[in-house]
Order: C-alpha cells, then structure tokens, then sequence
C-alpha cells in the first residue's frame, strides 16, 4: 500500500470520527432545546443543493470513469435501496423535528426510524471512504456533502426518541449509535478497497436520494425564499471550489 493511499486512508477515519461527532452535536442540541429549528431548515436546504451537486459532478462520473457505464446501474441501485428502506422499514421516517407522539410512541415505531437513520449514516461512512480511495478532493467534497446533514440527522433521531416518551440519555445514545453505524461505514469500506468500483456508484445513488427524496421536500415545506437561495447556493459552493482547487 502506497505512502498516499495511507495518508488518505487516515484522513478518511480522521473525518469519518468528524462526521459521527456531528450526529452527537444535532442530539445535544435537541436535548438542550435552545437552538433555533430555522437553523435546522438552514442545513437541511444547504445540505440538499450540495449533495445533489457532488453526486451529479463527483461522485457519478468518477464512477463512471471507473466502471463504466454499468456504474450508472449501481447508482440506480442505491437510489432505491434507501427508498426501499424508508418505505418498508421505517415508513414514518423524515427529516426534522419529530411530533407525532402517536406514531412513535411503541417500540416498534421508533427501533424501524432509528435503523433507517442507521441505514442512511453506513453509508454516510461508506461514501467518505470510497471517495478517500480514489483521491483526497473526492474525499473531501464528500465528507463536506455528509457533514452538512449530520446534524439534522442527530437532531432527528433525537427528537424522535423524546417524542416517544424516552429520556434525554437516550437521545443522546440514539444520535451516538448513528454516529458508529458511520465509522462502521468508513473501516468496512477502507478494509473492502477491491469493492470501490461497486461502494461509489452505490453511495452516489444514496446520496442522490437522501438529497432529492429526503431533504428537498423538507425544504420545499418552508414558503421562505432564503431556503430556496440556501439550496442554490449549495450548488454554487461546490462549483467555486472546484474552480479555486480542482483546476
């Protein structure tokens, strides 16, 4: 293994601990109940504009330029993939602050939300890892894409366990087991290095989802035109750092 390949493969776990801190950070300020939910809003929108953005520029032709275009089939594959785990597993997920107390008030409810938020962060962890494997820009520009919506997604988890009824610790152990189910992603992905022309397309496709089936329509709930200029401006973050250091 290569002296670079090492170096990226540090940083990926260096990040991958990062991004799993951010879903503790989106739990403690729900447990705290003193932060604004527009910033909330502000992540989600932000979040949105630049997953689409890194998976439509990044992610997908790096992995076409790497398998092809039966990549696109893989992408395609994760897409649904998180669709079918929303769907079936756990239909009463969403983004944002959770206030059914009905529907997530048994067990059951609220075990399905959680292992889809722990679906979501492996792969989370996944697509910070493949990236890493084929260079430290795409590394990069990924965990950013990542970091953006970690904290909503502890935020939510979060919320969903208070709303059921449950303490506070186990809010904060609920945004916790997302943050490992994302380093599970990150070491399994760096140990599988062979099954990158498979785990990038794959991450691509989910992130393509989470940004245009989860986090959009939470966007498009707000009748704000900041929210709408947050998503725009998602997009344009990644286009001018490509311009300044991906020349």
């Amino acid at each position: 293994m290569s002296h670079d390949l090492v170096f990226r493969m540090g940083l990926a776990a260096l990040l991958g601990v990062m991004a799993a801190a951010g879903n503790l950070i989106g739990g403690y300020f729900v447990v705290r109940g003193d932060w604004s939910r527009k910033y909330l809003q502000y992540f989600l929108a932000l979040g949105a504009g630049y997953m689409l953005a890194v998976a439509f520029l990044d992610i997908i032709p790096e992995s076409v330029r790497l398998s092809g275009e039966r990549a696109l089939l893989y992408v395609l594959i994760g897409f649904f993939l998180v669709h079918l785990f929303e769907h079936t597993i756990a239909p009463h997920f969403h983004f944002g602050e959770e206030t059914h107390h009905e529907e997530v008030s048994h067990g059951h409810a609220r075990t399905t939300v959680l292992l889809g938020l722990a679906i979501h962060t492996f792969f989370d962890g996944v697509a910070i890892a493949a990236g890493f494997l084929v260079s430290t820009w795409l590394g990069v520009v990924i965990f950013l894409a990542v970091f953006l919506h970690k904290l909503p997604e502890g935020f939510t988890v979060a919320s969903l366990v208070l709303a059921s009824g449950m303490g506070k610790r186990n809010a904060i152990l609920a945004a916790g087991l997302l943050g490992i189910a994302t380093l599970l992603g990150v070491v399994l992905t760096s140990a599988l290095q062979g099954q990158l022309k498979y785990a990038l397309p794959v991450s691509g496709g989910v992130t393509l989802y989470v940004a245009a089936s989860d986090l959009l329509p939470e966007v498009n709930r707000e009748p704000n035109w900041r929210m709408a200029l947050l998503v725009f401006v998602g997009v344009v973050s990644l286009l001018i750092m490509q311009a300044l250091f991906h020349l």
